[in-house]
């Protein structure tokens, strides 16, 4: 009877596995020009009276080559959302104390300003007039200032000399660049010598004033997307603000929070110490606090953020998080001061949570769904707003209840289109990695799937290293579109992934082509012997920044897969060492500098590998930008040079205008037709 039984159970489940991945024959696979017309929204910033969320709206423009950008309007009880601004440069709304006005950022005419508008729309008009623009605006509470940052240079007084020199640097017929420092480039910059100052400006107009005079530098530092970097008091006489004053930022990580008086009669104020990052300060309604994240490891930019507190009487900083074992992102007070609600990933998603501003509180998690990376609490406090995105989804713009119930989808810019196109989940799968660790695959399968058939695989790889394959919608590697030719996609997320604790994060510094590696091998058996639709002999992979180093790594340590696309992967550790910016990153990860470890460059090194058994076989596509600091395109000449010169069958493409990301529509269209015209060329 036990075995009639199983035998039933084996066919239901069978039946039940068939039923969820019937697939709609109406439905088309995704394409690129599909996924080039998605609308990006970002950044919801709910009105003081609760019924309204101002949001930002990107669409890529393919003939233009660049992403139109207004700022869009939507009630928080729902109904058909409306477009504030045509500027066509417009980000960032914030919304004036009273509700009347929306501040943004426009690059209406050529230099981005700050600008308001009326809520219910009319001509913007601009607020600041600087020849070296604005960014980060931020209204004081009692509505009359408004706060800025902008770039100049830090021994001019006023705009005019700013603007003098500027002239006087454009109309030079030399272009030289001289420097006696390092960090004298960065990401996709070369530094000008200019510094971010802040700035405060009557919010009716005048003449801004600088409350960092003649600082040598930057408010804030240079960030990938984090918290408010500026904060006003409730009662508009003081800004908190985040700054890094080490000598030398090339080796530092550092960031510490300093507080300003707006009459600009004293110097600013250091109210942190810690020789790690602090980053992002939100004062308490009642004034009594000041919230930031913190790392404590200096030197280490993946160190886990934890959330801060910091008592403004007493001077005492209390640690909110330090059992939970994940990254604080992004956090926001509670109306009454007792409570904090923040984002943190967690396992491939990014919940939600709350936790009380006292010691040994924990956190909870209010809205434990999906991943939702940005958010803003009503000044009520009933109501959360926040992005929510799925790899089926890109972002749009949700609203629930301060206790997590009655979740809502708010925003359908891309709902209509969505409904056309034949895209599959994320279907999560574990397994036993190197030392017997817990791993964490994701796996896309392509449109119009049938088990009966074998499919391909393309193994992706992330870069970071610390960083993760997460349940979210991504425009420069799209597991969807990468699926859509007929191929299986499986992500994993090996040591020194993020969200599953700072011990597995850490666990892939000094070890780059150690464990990890171990991980994603483990990972593609696992899946290979899983699921019987994938084809195991006809397996790529492919991967950009440290995931381009894992197929430069892979291409020498196993011939298993039939081609391979590496993006901006470092190539040669010690070469790299002395042509990128971030020095912090190289000096900890490699435990040193190539000439006081050189043991741990060559031990990690692709290049070292190009000859004996290494010997490349594998077909590889090598793609990198010019405009690439981070990890300098050289490093892709060099490996496509070994490549050629062993006669692999490979091909290079070069960016003149692109940095470590693709990010111009016709770039990107470039560089996926390239993408996967290699994968068919191996695969089909």
């Amino acid at each position: 009877m036990r075995t009639w039984n199983r035998i039933l159970l084996a066919i239901l489940s069978t039946l039940l596995a068939s039923a969820a991945w019937a697939q709609d024959p109406a439905k088309r696979p995704v394409t690129f020009d599909d996924l080039i017309a998605m609308h990006r929204v970002s950044d919801p910033q709910i009105s003081p009276d609760g019924k309204w969320v101002a949001y930002s709206v990107a669409t890529p423009d393919k003939d233009a080559n660049r992403s139109v950008r207004n700022v869009w309007l939507v009630a928080v009880a729902g109904g058909e959302s409306r477009q504030l601004t045509r500027g066509g440069s417009d980000t960032r709304p914030r919304w004036s104390p009273d509700g009347k006005r929306i501040a943004f950022l426009s690059v209406h005419d050529g230099t981005p300003q700050v600008y308001l508008i009326a809520h219910d729309g009319g001509e913007p008009a601009p607020l600041t007039h600087l020849s070296t623009g604005a960014d980060n605006e931020l209204w004081s509470p009692d509505g009359k200032w408004m706060a800025f940052v902008s770039s100049v240079y830090p021994d001019c007084a006023d705009d005019a000399c700013n603007s003098k020199r500027d002239a006087e640097r454009e109309k030079s017929k030399v272009k030289a660049r001289i420097y006696d420092h390092l960090l004298y480039r960065h990401w996709t910059a070369w530094s000008d010598g200019k510094r971010s100052h802040l700035f405060i400006v009557s919010a009716e107009g005048g003449a801004p004033r600088d409350l960092t005079p003649g600082a040598n530098y930057d408010v804030p530092p240079f960030n990938l997307g984090a918290p408010e970097a500026i904060a006003f008091s409730p009662d508009s006489k003081e800004i908190c603000f985040t700054a890094n004053t080490d000598k030398d930022e090339a080796i530092s990580t550092n960031g510490d929070l300093f507080t300003v008086s707006l009459s600009g009669d004293a110097a600013p104020k250091r109210i942190t110490t810690n020789p790690g990052d602090d980053w992002g300060p939100a004062y308490s309604p009642d004034g009594r606090w000041i919230a930031y994240h913190a790392q404590f490891t200096p030197g280490y930019e993946s160190d886990r953020w934890r959330l801060m507190i910091y008592d403004r009487s007493a001077g005492r900083h209390i640690k909110l998080t330090e059992d939970l074992d994940l990254w604080v992102d992004s956090y926001a007070w509670a109306p009454d001061s007792k409570t904090i609600f923040f984002t943190a990933e967690d396992q491939a998603e990014e919940p939600i949570f709350a936790i009380a501003a006292e010691p040994g509180s924990v956190a909870r998690k209010i809205v434990a769904d999906s991943f939702n990376p940005e958010f803003a609490v009503s000044p009520d406090g009933s109501t959360l707003v926040f992005t929510r995105t799925t790899l089926t989804m890109p972002a749009e713009v949700f609203a629930a209840n301060s206790d997590g119930g009655n979740v809502r989808q708010l925003t359908h810019h891309n709902t209509a289109r969505l409904a056309a196109l034949d895209l599959s989940p994320a279907e999560p799968f574990w397994f036993e990695g190197a030392e017997s660790a817990r791993v964490e695959g994701l796996l896309v399968r392509p449109p119009h799937f049938d088990a009966s058939k074998k499919y391909p695989m393309l193994l992706l790889v992330h870069g970071g290293p610390q960083g993760a394959w997460d349940d979210d919608w991504g425009y420069r590697w799209n597991p969807e579109v990468m699926a859509a030719p007929g191929y299986v996609v499986v992500m994993i997320n090996p040591r020194g992934s993020t969200g599953y604790g700072q011990t597995f994060t850490a666990d892939i510094s000094g070890d780059w082509g150690g464990k990890v590696f171990f991980d994603l091998m483990k990972g593609v058996d696992f899946a290979i012997e899983k699921y019987p639709f994938i084809d195991g002999t006809r397996l790529a992979a492919a991967g950009g920044s440290y995931g381009g180093f894992m197929i430069d790594w892979i291409a020498t340590h196993t011939g298993r897969f039939k081609c391979l696309i590496s993006h901006a992967g470092p190539y040669d550790a010690a070469s790299m060492y002395g042509a990128t910016e971030e020095l912090w990153f190289e000096d900890w990860e490699y435990r040193g500098a190539p000439w006081t470890n050189p043991l741990k460059y060559e031990q990690w090194s692709p290049a070292k590998f190009a000859a004996g058994l290494g010997k490349y076989k594998t077909p590889t596509l090598v793609i990198g930008g010019e405009l690439d600091f981070r990890v300098p395109y050289t490093q892709d000449l060099e490996f496509f040079t070994a490549l050629q010169r062993q006669d692999v069958p490979s091909k290079l493409l070069i960016f003149p205008d692109e940095g470590h990301w693709v990010l111009k529509p016709q770039n990107s269209e470039l560089w996926y037709k390239t993408f996967l015209d290699w994968l068919a060329t191996y695969l089909k």
